[in-house]
């Protein structure tokens, strides 16, 4: 590789790691207004999604599921507890688990949420196609790379 082709490694516009992020953080500004309907933040809708779909799971689980260690979640699930919509109970059978399971309120806030995702995406991609285009290379990608990551460790 030649220097200049070197050179322009080095530049923001060249780096995925950035690009990612940045349509990240753009992503979360079109959730922005319609999770304040629902009092919660992106973060706290991530969860949420998971306990929707799942009823009840430890915090390890949710950790996976969301990619969070938790020193990151903990914090998180401790203001939603503070908030009434969710619980945080140890496990019965095995005291260093931590189950996770939604309120009433929690389980009422789906039925709000419902129009989120249709909300956000309805102008941004143009069509289910494209969406499920985009959805499956980012899932590739993301898969490729924690992959990469757990092999590393």
């Amino acid at each position: 590789m030649k220097t200049n082709e070197k050179e322009g490694l080095l530049k923001l516009e060249n780096q995925l790691c950035f690009t990612i992020y940045a349509c990240s953080r753009e992503i979360t500004k079109l959730y922005q207004p319609h999770l304040e309907k629902l009092g919660v933040t992106y973060s706290q809708y991530l969860v949420l999604l998971v306990l929707w779909e799942r009823g009840e799971c430890t915090v390890k689980e949710l950790g996976e599921a969301l990619y969070l260690d938790s020193g990151t979640l903990t914090p998180l699930l401790k203001r939603l507890q503070s908030a009434g919509i969710l619980n945080r109970e140890r496990s019965p059978h095995d005291e260093r688990k931590v189950l996770i399971t939604l309120t009433e309120k929690g389980k009422e806030l789906r039925e709000q949420a419902l129009s989120v995702p249709e909300a956000v995406f309805g102008g941004v991609c143009g069509s289910p196609e494209e969406f499920d285009l985009i959805m499956r290379q980012f899932k590739d990608l993301l898969n490729h790379v924690h992959s990469r990551n757990l092999a590393k460790s």
